[in-house]
């Protein structure tokens, strides 16, 4: 390692070559981030607890959207679980132990996976249907098409998790802080860097700008409404996974090449990751908020709340028939004392 230093601002202390920083304390932003991800989780697990329940009771499974965005909830929900582990790894340290390390970065890399694979597989659907409509095709091929894209996208992703799962460990440091990660070298954590960005980020999102620009194309010659409100729906819900996932794995292909400066260099550097990674796992609860664009989803809700709304205040009119009842009683009751008393 390369000892050439320079002194500056106290206690910063700035190495060139292989670079070594002795920085004063910085702006912790680890207890923003547990918090953030504690509200996400609650958020993620109400919105879609709730979508399952109206596109159960509500809708058809029938319908190859509806079976994706079932699919697509169950893969937020599943990564929503692991939020509550990171969030106290974020405030405190890793407290759970090996086993739980690998099971909750297994369950992580299945939500994201399958999130992904499912998002592009919806969109290679809507390009079918909306493009290629003029080629013969039927609506027992289209679900069976959908179901067997479902069953790859679970089955890829948890057999891409495995191996991110037997990697990490869990590792102490002085003063007893443990933390869950990948122990691999800089090489391998590099080629996995490479390998998210690529598959997990420029894959989808070019052969989704095809599909997307296709369908475009294609909804701007045609009348057909209700075609169009499909087509928003499933456009919204893909560009919210590049908006909310696109910066974290622009910062994370950057950090391969990234080298701090000073200090304050690498403030900043850990202060944009942590608001990109906030804002890449606050995607799980996005889904049941764009949803509601679809008219029968939104309906169906709507319906949902009412009948809430009604069973409440039925409740609410028989406990005060209750109480008006017991109150009579009563008084009648003081009456007849009053009345036998003077007699």
């Amino acid at each position: 390692m390369a000892n050439n230093s320079t002194m500056s601002n106290g206690d910063d202390v700035t190495l060139t070559g292989d670079v070594v920083y002795f920085c004063p304390e910085m702006f912790d932003f680890e207890t923003i981030s547990g918090a953030f991800f504690i509200l996400i989780f609650i958020l993620s697990l109400t919105g879609n607890l709730l979508l399952l329940y109206v596109l159960f009771v509500f809708e058809s499974l029938k319908n190859v959207t509806n079976i994706f965005i079932l699919n697509l909830a169950c893969s937020d929900l599943i990564f929503a679980v692991t939020l509550p582990f990171w969030a106290v790894h974020q405030l405190h340290h890793w407290v759970f132990g090996e086993l739980a390390c690998k099971f909750t970065t297994g369950l992580y890399f299945v939500g994201l996976h399958s999130s992904i694979i499912l998002l592009t597989a919806m969109t290679v659907d809507r390009f079918v249907t909306v493009v290629m409509h003029n080629c013969p095709s039927n609506t027992a091929g289209r679900q069976r098409c959908a179901l067997a894209a479902c069953v790859a996208a679970w089955a890829i992703s948890i057999a891409a998790s495995v191996s991110e799962a037997i990697k990490v460990k869990v590792e102490t440091y002085r003063n007893n802080v443990s933390f869950c990660e990948d122990p691999s070298n800089d090489t391998d954590v590099r080629l996995g860097y490479y390998l998210q960005v690529s598959l997990l980020f420029i894959v989808p999102f070019a052969i989704m700008v095809f599909c997307y620009s296709a369908i475009l194309k294609t909804v701007l010659q045609t009348s057909n409404r209700r075609r169009y409100r499909t087509v928003v729906v499933v456009f919204c819900i893909v560009a919210a996974f590049f908006i909310c996932w696109g910066p974290y794995n622009i910062l994370l292909f950057i950090s391969v090449y990234y080298e701090h400066v000073s200090c304050y260099a690498k403030e900043r550097f850990d202060i944009a990751y942590s608001i990109c990674r906030i804002l890449a796992f606050s995607h799980c609860c996005m889904n049941p908020l764009l949803y509601m664009l679809s008219q029968n989803l939104r309906r169906h809700l709507l319906q949902l709340l009412r009948c809430k709304n009604a069973m409440r205040k039925k409740e609410e009119r028989s406990t005060a028939q209750s109480t008006s009842v017991n109150q009579n009683v009563a008084f009648v009751a003081q009456n007849s004392a009053v009345h036998f008393g003077l007699t």
